[in-house]
């Protein structure tokens, strides 16, 4: 299957436009990356956020997908549940925020310039919650790289192993770990999306 440029292409933001993004003016402080072995409790996790948001916007969450590598069986992970929540208009933050806010998430992260994006957390159980439009490039690029990875485990075991040396090698310096895994995502998705037999 072939994907139109918008998906195939990653669109990357400046520093400057990271350091204007984050809501309370500067980047948390950075946390040393733990990867722990996958856990089958990582999906009823997910369904029980899935249904907490739900109940909080009803018909406003048009969908409710568990991405990142908790989604994957048998990756190792951090221990955060990824989850992306599709709305009407993303940077219409009045008809959503509030009512996430009231079940316990924080926005922490507005990124207009990148598909619209906003990051809600919560720490227990320790989620990342991010909300995109309709249609928005990232949010299936998350549902294509998640999908392939849990359908080919090579490139899942593949993963797996760099992800666990980065978090070894870049331990004293954690905020390198993200920036460090781009080269090995670059590569799965280019055979996710059909590039390097093209």
């Amino acid at each position: 299957m072939r994907y139109p440029p918008e998906i195939t292409r990653r669109l990357r933001s400046t520093p400057e436009q990271m350091r204007a993004a984050w809501v309370d003016g500067s980047p948390p402080p950075p946390q040393p990356v733990v990867l722990v072995p996958y856990d089958p409790h990582w999906p009823e996790l997910f369904d029980e956020q899935a249904e907490t948001i739900r109940r909080a916007l009803a018909d406003r969450a048009l969908t409710i997908e568990h991405i990142g590598s908790t989604a994957v069986p048998g990756l190792a992970a951090k221990p955060i549940i990824d989850i992306d929540l599709i709305v009407a208009d993303s940077g219409d933050e009045p008809a959503y925020l509030p009512d996430l806010e009231h079940v316990g998430y924080r926005l922490v992260l507005r990124e207009p310039h990148w598909h619209g994006h906003r990051m809600l957390t919560r720490a227990v159980p320790a989620v990342n919650l991010h909300v995109f439009g309709p249609n928005a490039a990232e949010h299936l690029r998350h549902m294509i790289f998640r999908d392939w990875l849990r359908d080919h485990p090579e490139d899942r075991d593949r993963y797996r192993a760099v992800k666990q040396a980065l978090a070894a090698s870049t331990a004293g310096s954690p905020g390198e770990y993200n920036l460090s895994k781009n080269t090995v995502i670059d590569e799965i998705y280019a055979r996710a999306f059909g590039l390097d037999d093209a």
